[in-house]
């Protein structure tokens, strides 16, 4: 997320940090509540009162939750959700090390439909379009983002 936000020139701190916060966040509930997911997060944020945007874009990031994208970090957040289950398991495949996924490598894994079956590939092209970004471009920021942080994602 922060990769696209300086993508897309948001300079200001305390919005990177939101950005930051929507990838962090969205799928904080999955594991205990799946079936609730994400309006037990969504709630949370509320109680908190969090920033509009942010609840929108964590309420939102799923294209079948039915909710519409307000702001571009919440179609973003959509964009990259799905793409970032795949490049974590490329790079699981790769040694767990980011340094040797390429772009390349994740074309190579995107064709072939058995490999992380659960990853919606046309929720990335959609998110994609969404915001306007070629796939290819899509994916190469998001590569490069996760490899910023490669370190805090534990790969």
């Amino acid at each position: 997320m922060e990769a696209y936000a300086d993508y897309f020139g948001i300079e200001a701190p305390e919005e990177k940090e939101k950005w930051r916060i929507a990838e962090l966040i969205n799928d904080a509930d999955w594991e205990k509540y799946p079936e609730e997911h994400p309006k037990v997060i969504v709630e949370w944020l509320k109680e908190q009162n969090s920033p509009e945007d942010l609840v929108n874009a964590v309420e939102a990031y799923g294209f079948n939750f039915g909710v519409e994208a307000k702001t571009l970090m919440a179609k973003v957040l959509r964009a990259v959700d799905e793409l970032i289950g795949l490049i974590v398991a490329t790079a699981l495949v790769k040694g767990r090390n980011l340094d040797n996924v390429t772009f390349q490598s994740i074309l190579k894994k995107w064709k072939d439909k058995r490999f992380v079956a659960g990853v919606n590939r046309e929720d990335i092209e959609r998110g994609a379009q969404e915001i306007n970004v070629p796939l290819e471009k899509h994916i190469e920021i998001v590569l490069e983002g996760m490899k910023r942080i490669e370190r805090e994602l534990g790969l």
